[in-house]
């Protein structure tokens, strides 16, 4: 019971009740009201703040790597990326310029002197025929050696390897690490290496994971 003052009538009595009532709920608004909010621990805002951070710089780079992926520098990291991801193809076009599937014979797995098979299709043409890749690659190699004589290696889809040989001349514009295309010159029919004294043609083979692969089925499936 809250504390009455006496000396006075029973209405003096009421007021100071009524005062001290007053004060108590006042003084409870106004602790309520200064009564700041408590902030966050210093670590846990340390915590967020290096969150925030890292997310902003993890953007950045995000943003920065898919830029320099499209550029013309990671060309061929990029061709590598998206050949190995890539199927081997089911068809090709024949890379020697004017000549037709039903021209080519099949001599892929013949004897080859005592102790080797044809890896290949050999496709004949006049000297200096153009020649160009079958897929889309990588030139991994252009030399001359061995029995291919002067060959371009170009690795297309799949991983699949493909072999140019015997070639008269190699186009000037072709380099190693080249990128390209279907229909990309790689360069004229001839006779170099182990065909000096057979008539020019263009030794075509492809080479997979088991070895090598039979070209002309799928020359034949382009038609």
């Amino acid at each position: 019971m809250p504390p009455f003052l006496f000396t006075g009538s029973r209405r003096t009595c009421v007021q100071a009740g009524s005062q001290v009532t007053l004060r108590s709920r006042r003084d409870r608004e106004t602790r309520s009201v200064a009564t700041p909010a408590k902030p966050l621990p210093r670590s846990i805002a340390a915590r967020l703040a290096r969150l925030l951070l890292a997310a902003v710089l993890a953007g950045i780079l995000f943003a920065l790597a898919a830029w320099a992926w499209r550029q013309p520098f990671l060309e061929r990291p990029r061709a590598l990326w998206e050949l190995s991801r890539m199927p081997p193809p089911s068809s090709l076009p024949v890379p020697v310029q004017g000549v037709a599937p039903g021209q080519i014979a099949a001599t892929f797995g013949a004897p080859r002197g005592a102790d080797r098979e044809h890896a290949g299709i050999d496709i004949f043409a006049a000297r200096g025929t153009p020649v160009s890749s079958t897929t889309r690659g990588v030139v991994l190699s252009i030399r001359e050696r061995g029995l291919g004589g002067r060959q371009v290696w170009v690795l297309g889809p799949a991983g699949e390897r493909h072999y140019y040989a015997h070639l008269d001349d190699w186009s000037p514009a072709l380099a190693e690490g080249d990128v390209i295309l279907p229909g990309t010159r790689i360069g004229t029919v001839g006779n170099t290496g182990n065909a000096r004294t057979t008539p020019p043609h263009l030794h075509y083979g492809i080479y997979g994971e088991d070895g090598a692969l039979d070209p002309l089925p799928r020359m034949r499936a382009a038609r």
